[in-house]
């Protein structure tokens, strides 16, 4: 008969409990190999930041930066004005590099936009405002 009991390990069930121990015992762990895996491919972890900023009054600007820089931001733009119905530009900034920036307070359309397009991951977009 076998042992029943949970403290006690039979002679005869020693050896396939030590081979199972032997599988589970644990090995170097590196708790940050995933990240660092994440990290390796070009542009998979750079967000795209959206603001808003408070012009005169009632009016406000949309402010889009962080999209790749192999990404045409005109077609972009043209695309998101047509959507949107409203008037846009690209600057080109010292800092930031290309941004774009739209008439009105368009944060959620643009993230859903963007996302929707394929053009970047619903993780890595950060929306800033009031």
């Amino acid at each position: 008969m076998g042992c029943l009991s949970f403290s006690v390990v039979c002679p005869s069930d020693q050896q396939s409990f030590m081979s199972e121990l032997d599988s589970q015992v644990p090995t170097a762990f590196d708790p940050f190999a995933d990240a660092n895996a994440e990290d390796s491919g070009a542009g998979t972890k750079e967000y795209v930041h959206i603001r808003v900023q408070q012009r005169n009054g009632r009016k406000s600007l949309t402010t889009v930066q962080g999209l790749k820089k192999e990404y045409s931001y005109t077609k972009i733009l043209k695309d998101l004005k047509k959507e949107f119905c409203c008037n846009g530009t690209v600057v080109q900034d010292s800092e930031l590099g290309q941004v774009i920036q739209l008439q009105g307070d368009q944060r959620k359309n643009v993230s859903t936009f963007l996302v929707q397009a394929g053009l970047v991951k619903k993780d890595n977009i950060k929306i800033h405002g009031f």
